[in-house]
């Protein structure tokens, strides 16, 4: 099979294909035919040499996939060959084929194609993780989502949406906030131009907002603080900016605030099967109904990724970029 490796930590040159062999599915794995695979940050911070693999996973980028199931392992019980599935992955997405743990695959929604479907489980993973059971979002409370024009951002705000909670979001341009407001945000706030701290005290009379969303860290940090409101929990999920800042607690105190993050790549195989499990419950709905989508951005080739990597660090984008592995990756499911 054909596959992208790192040659070396650097720029996205250093993405070189390689020829390798297919690897056989362990017990309770499936082995998976690449279709297209979705493109995502931490694939660029592992190219840069600043975001290793955990420990036994795959050395080849890309955390997300979607394809045909060509083989399943020993214990294997909910899927089989020739079935059709999207699946988040430690690593190997970058590839002609993966292996992915059985409890990390979701069908693909009815009507997606598998450039749309490779687009949904690093995303949905993550903002289900942050902003659902750790940020503990709930109808008619308030979110403050940082990045809106990303993959996680444009997530973020459809789910939020959906879920009944009144959206605010950052974005760097005119073009990026109105594609924000198109998705369901109620207030988009150009950070280059205008102070989201000022914005979200305005339209909340001064109380703030019940979660703040954040992967700039850096001088936003004490922003987000102020932009809370009493109970309220900031949730990092990335340091674009800086992971350092300093920063007066005193409101966290007298406002009972909560500061917590998490990464997803390092969990267990469990808590992941538990993500899984609840997407298909709640979100799966969604997408069969319209009520949500995957926006994609831009489609390269497994040749064209050092293209694929140079847009995601211009940060250019509007939601998400795709690998199309396969001639067949705009073939609806």
């Amino acid at each position: 099979m054909r596959q992208v490796a790192i040659a070396r930590a650097g720029g996205p040159d250093v993405l070189v294909i390689e020829q390798a062999q297919v690897s056989e599915p362990a017990a309770n794995e499936v082995l998976i035919r690449v279709l297209a695979a979705g493109v995502n940050r931490p694939d660029v911070l592992q190219r840069m040499g600043l975001y290793d693999p955990p420990a036994g996973a795959s050395l080849i980028p890309g955390l997300e996939v979607a394809g045909e199931i060509v083989r399943c392992g020993q214990g294997c019980q909910r899927y089989k060959p020739g079935d059709v599935v999207c699946a988040l992955v430690s690593g190997g997405g970058y590839a002609e084929y993966c292996l992915a743990p059985e409890s990390q695959a979701l069908p693909i929604p009815k009507g997606f194609t598998f450039t749309q479907a490779a687009g949904i489980p690093e995303t949905y993973f993550t903002v289900w993780s942050n902003v659902f059971d750790r940020g503990g979002l709930q109808a008619g409370q308030s979110i403050l989502i940082h990045g809106g024009s990303s993959g996680i951002g444009t997530t973020a705000i459809q789910l939020a949406h959906q879920f009944g909670a009144k959206v605010f979001t950052t974005a760097g341009s005119t073009e990026k906030c109105q594609a924000c407001i198109d998705l369901g945000a109620d207030k988009a706030i150009n950070y280059k131009t205008e102070d989201f701290l000022s914005i979200v005290k305005d339209e909340t009379q001064g109380r703030g907002v019940n979660l703040v969303l954040d992967m700039v860290g850096g001088k936003n940090i004490q922003k987000n603080i102020g932009s809370l409101a009493p109970d309220g929990r900031l949730v990092h999920i990335a340091f674009l900016e800086s992971s350092v800042a300093e920063i007066d607690l005193m409101p966290v105190m007298l406002k009972r605030l909560t500061i917590t993050g998490s990464t997803l790549r390092p969990r267990t195989l469990a808590q992941k099967a538990e993500i899984a499990t609840n997407l298909q419950t709640h979100v799966w709905p969604l997408f069969e109904a319209n009520k949500i989508k995957v926006l994609v951005d831009s489609c390269f080739s497994l040749d064209q990724v050092a293209q694929a990597h140079r847009l995601m660090e211009s940060s250019q984008h509007i939601g998400k970029i795709i690998l199309k592995v396969s001639d067949q990756a705009d073939t609806i499911c």
